[in-house]
């Protein structure tokens, strides 16, 4: 900067001389180095108040973005754990999935063994009962037939031959 003062002040001279020359009379030239002047001594005495002044507007420019940084750095971390979060979740959900898929074959094969238990034992019991049923009717029949015999006084059948005769019917 100092060189453009002192480059700006030697060719003061040389204008000076050469606005001289012309009819016309302007201070144009007067005006421009005197310009020149303010503006050096201008610039001499506050450049180094306002080399500060931006100084400290470029920090405080800084320190913005440097919080800025640090803000958007922190938003990321807090999406990126949420994005972690969220496959975690997707994986547990998976698993629960597939858990219940377990539990209702499991569950599934428990009713069919109960159900195929209850069917035997029904069928065990129908049996039973079958032959329970079967052995009254035929009590029951050789009882009356019996009763028939004894009754009717025009048949005599010897004890075997009654016998005989009860399990045909029997039979």
């Amino acid at each position: 900067m100092n060189r453009i003062l002192l480059l700006g002040l030697a060719l003061a001279p040389v204008a000076l001389f050469a606005s001289s020359e012309g009819a016309v009379e302007t201070d144009i030239v007067q005006r421009t180095v005197n310009f020149i002047i303010f503006a050096g001594i201008l610039w001499y005495l506050i450049a180094d108040k306002i080399k500060a002044f931006f100084a400290d507007r470029t920090l405080s420019i800084q320190a913005e973005l440097d919080k800025v940084q640090d803000t958007l750095k922190a938003s990321e971390d807090k999406v990126n754990e949420a994005k972690k979060q969220l496959e975690d979740a997707n994986k547990i959900a998976a698993e629960i999935v597939e858990n219940a898929k377990a539990d209702i074959d499991s569950v599934k094969e428990k009713v069919s063994l109960a159900v195929t238990a209850d069917i035997n034992n029904l069928e065990k019991n129908l049996e039973e009962m079958i032959k329970v049923e079967t052995s009254k009717a035929k009590k029951e029949v050789v009882a009356e037939i019996l009763e028939e015999l004894l009754k009717s006084d025009n048949i005599k059948l010897s004890q075997d031959e009654l016998v005989n005769i009860v399990l045909k019917k029997v039979a």
